[in-house]
């Protein structure tokens, strides 16, 4: 049997090292699946690993191999399917094992600066890793003993008062702080822009000298101060909106909810699949409003009953809480977890160990990150707005949650439920030729129906009227004056998208991205969206040095604010933005508060598009509708209706009828046609034509190769065509087409020249062999960045 262990490091290096079972633990302790901890390097620093294989090769003659050092956990963490699926991610991107699972972990599950307790008689001790590794082979001999014999467990690093206080901001800006307090004014905006962190990280990224200032703002009560699970249980708090809600939600097992018969056909179908032998996918082709909810609940009371969990993912953190909601109210009695990145990282590891340690079935609701839980006994899987770009995660571990989603079920034999009302058109493709199988809801649950859409052209509006066209404001007014509530989708928030200075003419742009910056006038600060480049306004010019300048543009902000102006006294205006839902539960309260019908107006970006109901919503209001219809990016259109329809779903869904009116400066576009019928297979039949005939998914495999390097480093220009020249030779071999290189459409960011090249394939494998040869030719010097986007969702 081979003595010699193959582990994943979980922090760079990142690779894959092979050491030798220690002499002072027994061989049969070792385990596929388990985290361990391992010395690396001259100093023998220690790490954390995951063992892949407890059977690597033997090393090659005269190479001297490390023993591991320890393991963190008696029971494997990790089960061979989970280690499967971190291996197709790894080969998918061309990444390592490890790099894989130090983005999936919980950052609690990768750090070594754990404790051993040694019990046994006397007094119980306790010793950190660092300190075993010092101790001598027999001592170390004895801990083995003891361990084997239960006598050791492994702790965690211990109290530290400032990992555990955890510090958040109370009060949303503009903050009573006088100018001069620039300390001050520091910790509000870090923690304005990163939510709540511990005392550790604020004081290590504004310096020691913070400590000072951050306890003058706790006696103020500007920021809140203390132990993580006080202040971890603010996150979320979501309630559903109203008791009607709750109704609309409940599965036909509760006395007093019965579901539509297309709900019943659909959970009979979805029942039929997860009962077979055989891995299923569904897709759940519904309009707004007609009760996709209902179908999921009840679907997943069927998987409980059949000792399966199933796993409910949402795109986003709002309304993942609002299904949570339904969950509890409509299983009472089910074990529900909750997951997402909102939650304090004490929280994600307990439900990540809590998962791993279980083995009864349960209901785990999340985002997109909650995909790779380990959840026991899965056996149905469900992605409530499938086509949602969110379930593509563009950083660190790129990664589509579709394609995962599928993977996990392959390995189960469970069902895949992808629902929407405006589904993706590769999924609605595949659905069309058979591929997956399509349940319909195509009316609203209640009897209610769609809202009549118009189009109101804003050509000729000008920047001193206002966002709102004239016949737009009325209807406005008319709805408040009914009693009624209304909802404006503006996706661009900040007070003004621009800056520009009237001296000189000059557009304040961010020196990093050469980008324009957005004035937050409640910050009183210009921003960068890209890269979070910040500066106190007002800011001299940076061409002739004035102080003169003037907004152009709307964002959330600033239309929030002209509408307290414009509307009838006692007008009560809410905002939903990336902004005004920063500090913990605030999300959460806006939603309430407007689902009371405490307020009238509700103004948000694409968050207020999706999965929320408002019974007395009769009117929603696109301000501009032609904001991403014409980006460098072939999905450009069906990202516009997906929205624009789904935003449109927010109105009439109650006895009510409901209106949409789209503010739009090009009318004849062949979008608006299908937007006003909500007319989702018109708007695909003409898009698939569109694609078929430019080669576009799913005609195509594509993916985008991303480079970027120092605006300074000047080899970089003839390196990019080196590798151009080099890409199109192997393309050419492996039937890739090569497009470019040409500069991305922001082609400067961070202080990084940006480029890219479209490959174009019939496979992903010859995909990934051409960007290979590309990375290996590169400079490794670290200059030059290359990253692979299969089936990009963001061309930008």
């Amino acid at each position: 049997m081979s003595t010699l262990l193959s582990i994943a490091l979980l922090s760079p290096p990142y690779t894959n090292l092979t050491y030798a079972r220690p002499a002072w633990l027994p061989g049969s302790l070792w385990q596929t699946g388990m985290r361990v901890a391992v010395p690396l390097g001259k100093s023998g620093g220690l790490r954390v690993g995951v063992v892949m294989d407890v059977d690597a090769p033997q090393a090659p003659e005269g190479v001297e191999i490390k023993e591991a050092m320890w393991p963190l956990e008696r029971v494997p963490l990790l089960t061979p399917e989970y280690l499967e699926m971190v291996r197709q991610l790894a080969v998918r991107h061309l990444l390592s094992a490890g790099e894989v699972l130090g983005s999936l972990l919980p950052a609690g599950l990768r750090t070594s600066q754990v404790r051993l307790r040694v019990l046994g008689s006397g007094k119980p001790r306790t010793l950190y890793l660092k300190e075993v590794a010092k101790t001598s082979l027999p001592e170390r001999t004895h801990l083995g003993e003891a361990w084997a014999t239960g006598n050791v467990e492994v702790l965690d690093a211990g109290f530290d008062a400032e990992v555990q206080e955890v510090c958040v901001v109370t009060q949303d800006p503009p903050w009573p702080v006088r100018p001069s307090a620039k300390r001050q004014i520091e910790v509000l905006e870090y923690l304005w822009d990163n939510g709540a962190v511990s005392r550790k990280i604020l004081l290590g990224q504004c310096g020691a000298q913070a400590s000072q200032a951050l306890n003058a703002l706790a006696e103020r009560g500007l920021v809140a101060v203390g132990p993580l699970e006080s202040l971890s249980s603010l996150a979320c708090s979501c309630p559903v909106q109203t008791e009607e809600d709750v109704d609309a939600l409940l599965p036909m097992h509760d006395a007093g909810f019965v579901l539509t018969p297309a709900q019943q056909e659909a959970v009979d179908e979805f029942t039929g699949a997860l009962d077979s032998e055989f891995p299923e996918t569904r897709l759940l082709f519904g309009i707004t409003g007609s009760g996709k909810t209902a179908v999921y609940l009840e679907l997943a009371a069927r998987t409980l009953q059949r000792g399966k969990s199933v796993l409910l993912l949402a795109p986003e953190v709002a309304l993942a809480c609002k299904l949570e909601r339904a969950v509890r109210a409509a299983l009472a009695g089910s074990d529900v977890f909750l997951f997402h990145g909102y939650q304090s990282a004490a929280e994600r590891e307990r439900t990540f160990r809590a998962l791993a340690a279980r083995e009864a079935p349960c209901i785990i609701i999340g985002t997109r990150s909650a995909l790779f839980l380990p959840v026991p006994q899965l056996g149905a899987l469900v992605l409530d707005e499938e086509h949602d770009g969110s379930f593509k995660q563009d950083e660190r571990l790129v990664y589509q949650a579709k394609e995962v989603a599928h993977f996990r079920m392959q390995q189960v034999k469970g069902l895949l439920v992808l629902g929407s009302a405006t589904p993706d058109i590769k999924t609605f493709h595949a659905a069309r030729q058979g591929l997956i199988p399509l349940a319909r809801l195509a009316e609203r649950v209640g009897g209610g129906t769609l809202p009549d859409v118009e189009l109101v052209d804003i050509k000729g509006l000008s920047p001193s009227d206002g966002l709102l066209a004239p016949q737009s404001l009325a209807a406005l007014k008319e709805v408040i004056s009914k009693g009624e509530q209304a909802v404006i989708l503006l996706n661009r928030r900040g007070y003004a998208p621009l800056m520009y200075c009237l001296d000189c003419g000059t557009v304040a742009r961010c020196p990093h991205c050469e980008i324009g910056l957005t004035y937050h006038k409640g910050r009183e600060r210009l921003i960068c969206h890209y890269c979070g480049y910040a500066t106190p306004y007002p800011v001299t010019c940076s061409s002739c040095k004035g102080l003169h300048y003037l907004p152009m543009g709307e964002g959330t902000e600033k239309l929030e604010e002209g509408l307290v102006h414009a509307l009838p006294p006692g007008t009560k205006v809410l905002r939903l933005d990336r902004d005004s839902t920063r500090r913990p539960g605030r999300m959460e309260a806006i939603l309430e508060v407007f689902g009371k019908g405490e307020a009238q107006v509700l103004v948000g970006t694409q968050m207020l598009s999706k999965g929320h109901h408002f019974p007395n919503v009769t009117l929603a209001i696109i301000a501009d509708g032609d904001l991403g219809l014409n980006l460098p990016d072939y999905r450009a259109a069906e990202r516009t209706f997906q929205l624009l329809v789904q935003a449109s779903g927010r109105a009439g869904r109650g006895e009510k009828a409901g209106r949409v009116f789209i503010q739009t400066r090009d009318p004849a576009h062949y979008c608006w046609e299908f937007v006003r019928s909500a007319d989702y297979e018109g708007f695909f039949d003409e898009e698939i034509r569109r694609r078929e005939r430019r080669r576009y998914p799913p005609f195509v495999k594509l993916a985008l190769v991303r480079a970027s390097f120092p605006i300074d480093w000047e080899p970089g220009a003839g390196w990019l065509d080196s590798l151009t020249l080099l890409a199109r030779e192997k393309g050419k071999a492996s039937g890739v087409l090569v497009l470019g290189h040409t500069p991305s459409p922001l082609p400067l960011l961070r202080g990084r020249k940006r480029f890219q090249w479209a490959f174009k394939g019939q496979d992903w494998t010859s995909i990934r062999s051409v960007f290979h040869e590309m990375r290996v030719a590169a400079p490794r010097d670290g200059k030059l960045r290359l990253a692979l986007d299969i089936d990009p969702v963001n061309m930008l």
